[in-house]
């Protein structure tokens, strides 16, 4: 009878481990203890806090300043506010409408007016299907300015404009600036709550509204903060084309205040920006909701990037409280599957030393742009002395004295009605963008020649590369020595078994359980099956021959037992939001979970070459369910396979993953780290 896992290890420590029979020949002896999983994905996490401290300084490599002219400094970063237009999904081009006033058959459009403006419920087109709608506060003289005022997302314009409670006066700062002569269009943003978060005929879920359009839109190349940078843009496409003529600026708090950040560094029509309770150094936006995340964010921004885009034009930082976020809804009645986040205040003395990194950042520029900080991180948007400053920016006249907010007319119309008006058309926007896009990889896709093998291999490489580069995102080469280290812990009649370690970054190690048959001849060279578990799950369901799991059956025994290698490497998918963390970790470094696996695997695969018992041109890889994806993934980009076997996980994958329509859409589940951003417009 073979030795089990257990009685191999006492074994070993009865006999110690100096055998050479303990071990495989030319490598050391394993002596890690515990589950490696664990250490495997501390480790990669340890990797990853490391990249986030460095990012700053290794950003500096993809910004190329010309510093000669303002007109030339906008030119140099030109590229730069392209890409983060693109990873925000800000990038397409607007079909701008007129500005509709919204009436119904209970309540007019004028919803309220002072002595020096009125309040008008409005709608505007902002393309295909997506509208912005909100208020319009329009002064009874002539505009001193054009303003688009965006309130955190869990505050509404009529609150924003004192027509309703929940934001004290002080803090409407929307109302303050049509008080001071300047015109203000201020859009609803998608809030944080879960109403409509699901399929009401299939499973609701507590994602926050902003959550469940995002995890669509990144998929589809877009996003939450992309669509309402859009509507900001839109309405600036309605001030130039009926307005122009004077300064336009964007103001905004909390989640409205990342929104004005994002579109005033992508909008150079913007002659000022105020940002309230956004700004901060943001290499913990891992940390942070993830509607937040963004594809390659830290790779190339912080904020002190971002704020460099708007040079030289003003940028007032208001370091206000910013909207307290302890997660997402609390699971109930069945809601499940929202993303962990949190949303916290900083230290003022952290607000101010990413803008010292803006001045040092444009230090080059002349005249210096004006970057000034208000506020000591405990109040309210809005506070002492700002407003006035960036009414100045402006050229208008100085801050109105506070009058009492307008009184509504009539009853105002349900907020919910509008917010669930907005929240479809998003939701529905990125339906279409998914039942369109196999024409949009299919142009992708021209340039491959499939006129004969060679030819598409030769034409697949571009392909290859970018999607190791940009949807997978590419680890450097591995840094340490091979270093592998063995132990013997299965004595079967048919075949040995071995844990396997090897090295790839400091910290970061590949793990795994080869299965050697016996009688392997001298010289003579064996295929081997790399056997690949699934979500959650461990080697030994694999290749434990004293395990037989529901779903793996010791498939790896099996092919032993037929004579194969067989090899079952662990990956770090196991450990629910702890390995999850390593997802959030890597997409604003413009990597993600299998950027580490991949590299794994090469190295996994340079070692199994090396054995004098392998036959390097018969590697095959075999995964079940998450490790089909790993199928799909790692070989696409690895050429050492021969074949690769997907079980349990090929599908319509762009539908599968971005739908709201299916029981089995990853829409509605906890598996937040699925979403790969833009992977539908380029591979299926």
């Amino acid at each position: 009878m073979g030795l089990t896992f257990w009685a191999v290890l006492i074994a070993q420590w009865a006999h110690g481990t100096e055998g050479e029979a303990m071990r495989l020949p030319q490598t050391d002896t394993l002596t890690i203890m515990g589950e490696p999983v664990e250490a495997m994905v501390a480790g990669i996490d340890a990797y990853l806090t490391r990249a986030l401290g460095d990012s700053t300084e290794a950003r500096a490599a993809l910004w190329n300043r010309n510093f000669a002219s303002p007109e030339a400094y906008a030119a140099s970063v030109e590229p730069n506010r392209q890409r983060l237009a693109r990873i925000l999904g800000a990038h397409e081009t607007r079909d701008t409408g007129a500005m509709e006033l919204c009436a119904t058959t209970q309540r007019a459009a004028l919803l309220a007016e002072t002595e020096t403006y009125l309040v008008y419920a409005v709608r505007l087109r902002v393309l295909r299907d997506i509208h912005l709608d909100g208020l319009l506060l329009e002064p009874r003289g002539a505009a001193a300015a054009n303003v688009v005022a965006l309130p955190d997302c869990d505050w509404t314009p009529e609150m924003l404009v004192g027509l309703s409670e929940g934001v004290p006066a002080e803090a409407q700062f929307a109302r303050r600036l049509a008080e001071s002569g300047c015109r203000v269009v201020v859009p609803l943003l998608i809030d944080r709550r879960d109403t409509y978060s699901g399929n009401p005929a299939i499973r609701m879920t507590n994602q926050p509204h902003r959550e469940f359009i995002y995890r669509a839109a990144y998929q589809m190349g877009h996003h939450i903060i992309g669509y309402e940078v859009q509507k900001a843009a839109a309405a600036i496409d309605w001030f130039e084309r009926e307005h122009g003529g004077i300064p336009v600026a964007i103001a905004g708090y909390g989640e409205g205040g990342l929104v004005a950040f994002c579109a005033a560094a992508i909008d150079t029509r913007i002659d000022a920006a105020l940002v309230s309770g956004y700004f901060q150094p943001r290499e913990d936006v891992w940390a942070e909701p993830i509607y937040r995340n963004v594809w390659a964010l830290l790779h190339e921004f912080g904020d002190a990037e971002v704020a460099s885009l708007i040079a030289p034009r003003p940028l007032l930082i208001e370091a206000s409280a910013q909207p307290a976020v302890d997660g997402p809804p609390a699971p109930s009645d069945g809601r499940a599957g929202a993303a962990p986040g949190r949303i916290t205040t900083p230290p003022v003395e952290a607000v101010r030393a990413e803008l010292e990194r803006v001045r040092e950042l444009a230090a080059g520029l002349s005249p210096a742009p004006r970057l000034d900080l208000f506020g000591d991180g405990t109040g309210l948007p809005g506070g002492e002395g700002v407003l006035e400053a960036f009414l100045q920016c402006l050229g208008a006249s100085s801050l109105a004295p506070p009058a009492a907010p307008a009184t509504p007319l009539q009853a105002l119309d349900s907020t919910d009605v509008r917010l669930k008006r907005q929240f479809d058309e998003l939701v529905e926007d990125t339906q279409t963008l998914m039942r369109t896009s196999q024409a949009v990889r299919d142009a992708f896709w021209a340039k491959a020649d499939p006129s004969s093998p060679e030819a598409f291999a030769k034409s697949a490489e571009w392909y290859r590369d970018y999607f190791a580069k940009e949807v997978i995102g590419a680890l450097p080469p591995p840094s340490t020595p091979i270093n592998p280290r063995t132990r013997l812990i299965y004595d079967e009649p048919r075949y040995l078994g071995y844990e396997v370690m090897l090295d790839v970054y400091p910290d970061v190690f590949a793990y795994g359980i080869l299965l050697v048959p016996k009688g392997i001849a001298e010289g003579e060279r064996r295929p081997v099956v790399v056997c690949q578990h699934g979500l959650e799950s461990y080697v030994r369901e694999v290749a434990d021959p004293a395990m037989d799991s529901h779903y793996y059956h010791r498939y790896a025994c099996k092919l032993a037992e037929e004579g194969f290698i067989a090899y079952a490497p662990q990956n770090p998918y196991v450990g629910g939001d702890a390995f999850r963390v390593l997802q959030r970790k890597a997409n604003p470094l413009k990597l993600s979970l299998f950027s580490f696996i991949t590299r794994q695997h090469e190295r996994t695969l340079e070692w199994l070459a090396q054995q004098p018992f392998v036959d390097p041109a018969r590697i095959a890889f075999y995964g079940l369910s998450y490790g089909g994806k790993t199928a799909m993934r790692v070989p696409a980009q690895v050429q050492g396979y021969c074949l690769s076997i997907c079980s349990g996980d090929f599908n319509e994958w762009i539908t599968k993953t971005a739908t709201v329509s299916s029981n089995y859409s990853y829409m509605l589940t906890g598996e937040y780290e699925m979403f790969e951003f833009d992977l539908g417009n380029t591979f299926n």
